[in-house]
């Protein structure tokens, strides 16, 4: 009987049970469970970024052949991108990565209040779970008096946003609503159809300027399926390097300058059509497109076995410790567990783990100690619980084999900590 491998489909595939990123580590026997935090870039997106250093090296905004093989990649790469969300390549503007993407979605929709002459601050509504990106850039613009800001507490059952708790936060005012599709720490997906569907008949009793809506995509692209014209929203945030391509990004916009507002954070060169000038990152974005193709020719390949993967690790976990997971709909990838007791606070068992490579939470904050996930204490889990847990998040490449390790490896973490305590 051969090596288990973890997917395989037109030659992605595990090497030897761990992942490509794995295969560089076997010599530390490390299996990596967190994928909600990045992703090794696949193969022929290397490629990819490798053919553009190469061939590509020209400016794209030249006329001799360099700069024309760059523009030609980075057109193919908006082809691309946008048909992974079913969206328009005029639509999309490559930004330098999520951080990016979102502060712009939130500063463009409040812009455009203003510049409809509106007396009254423009008023956001956000949830408490969202990226810090989100959460500070709005509140920024609170602290300088530039905008009021909503923050609707999700259900503390479900962990979810509520639509009707959304709607109910409308203000005349209001210009803009920016609820993520995924949380990136509980996996729960947010209702953003129907709080779009909302939006729009709620747009149509008001007078003026409507209501923009913008969801955070970065979790959410390559694990499920995402659509915007289904969706219905106005901006959509990217993130390259959580579905298996460099670290940048992009903006899907809704008719940028025409149907939907879209203003230049900075200035420069007129490149992105002046919306996010600054000479192209060619070889990047040649990654990123890859890995949108990627995405579009084998969704429903990983969906399976991300689920399948994952539904396998909770069913381990639940022998092991006992542990008890929501029933709230959720990525196919994601897994917070909390192993309970004294002194198995989620970073120590982590730091005993001799295979297992994972977080307790967002990458972002991995200097906040012990602390208890804000996020976490947000949907509901009560302080204790919270403190002890695991972010366990599968990738394409992850296999049973591999989650077996894992229980092993966290069942020693534990009888050692307990051992010691």
């Amino acid at each position: 009987m051969g090596e288990e491998v973890g997917f395989s489909c037109d030659g992605h595939h595990a090497f030897g049970g761990h992942s490509l990123w794995q295969y560089y580590e076997l010599q530390e026997e490390r299996i990596y469970m967190d994928y909600n935090a990045t992703t090794p870039m696949e193969p022929e997106v290397i490629q990819a970024v490798t053919e553009a250093l190469q061939e590509a090296w020209g400016n794209p905004s030249s006329n001799y052949l360099p700069g024309r093989k760059a523009r030609s990649i980075i057109n193919q790469s908006r082809e691309s991108v946008a048909r992974m969300v079913a969206g328009r390549a005029e639509d999309i503007i490559f930004t330098s990565g999520g951080t990016e993407g979102r502060g712009a979605a939130e500063m463009n929709g409040t812009e455009g209040s203003h510049h409809n002459g509106k007396p009254a601050l423009p008023h956001i509504i956000i949830s408490n779970v969202e990226h810090d990106s989100v959460r500070l850039t709005v509140e920024n613009l609170s602290r300088e008096g530039r905008a009021d800001v909503t923050v609707v507490p999700v259900s503390k059952v479900t962990a979810c946003v509520e639509v009707e708790d959304v709607m109910a936060s409308i203000r005349p005012t209001t210009c803009l609503i920016s609820v993520m599709l995924a949380n990136n720490e509980t996996g729960v997906l947010m209702p953003i159809r129907e709080l779009c569907q909302r939006v729009r008949s709620a747009n149509k009793q008001r007078p003026g300027p409507r209501i923009l809506v913008h969801t955070d995509a970065a979790q959410a692209i390559g694990k499920v399926r995402v659509d915007v014209q289904d969706l219905g929203v106005d901006y959509l945030t990217i993130v390259g390097h959580k579905f298996y391509a460099p670290r940048i990004g992009a903006l899907y916009v809704n008719g940028p300058g025409t149907t939907t507002p879209v203003f230049p954070m900075f200035f420069g060169g007129g490149q992105e059509r002046n919306f996010r000038p600054g000479t192209e990152n060619t070889p990047m974005i040649a990654g990123l497109g890859k890995a949108a193709e990627l995405v579009s020719s084998n969704l429903p390949e990983y969906q399976t076995h991300l689920r399948e993967t994952r539904l396998y690790l909770e069913q381990r976990l639940q022998v092991r410790f006992n542990s008890h997971f929501p029933g709230s709909d959720t990525l196919p990838n994601t897994c917070n567990v909390s192993i309970l007791g004294p002194g198995l606070q989620g970073r120590k068992v982590l730091s005993n783990c001799k295979k297992l490579l994972a977080s307790v939470g967002a990458a972002c904050h991995s200097d906040r100690g012990d602390r208890p996930s804000r996020i976490l204490l947000s949907s509901g889990v009560p302080a204790e619980v919270a403190a002890n847990a695991l972010r366990l998040s599968v990738g394409r490449g992850t296999t049973r084999g591999d989650v077996d390790q894992v229980v092993q490896d966290l069942k020693e973490a534990v009888q050692q900590l307990e051992g010691g305590s």
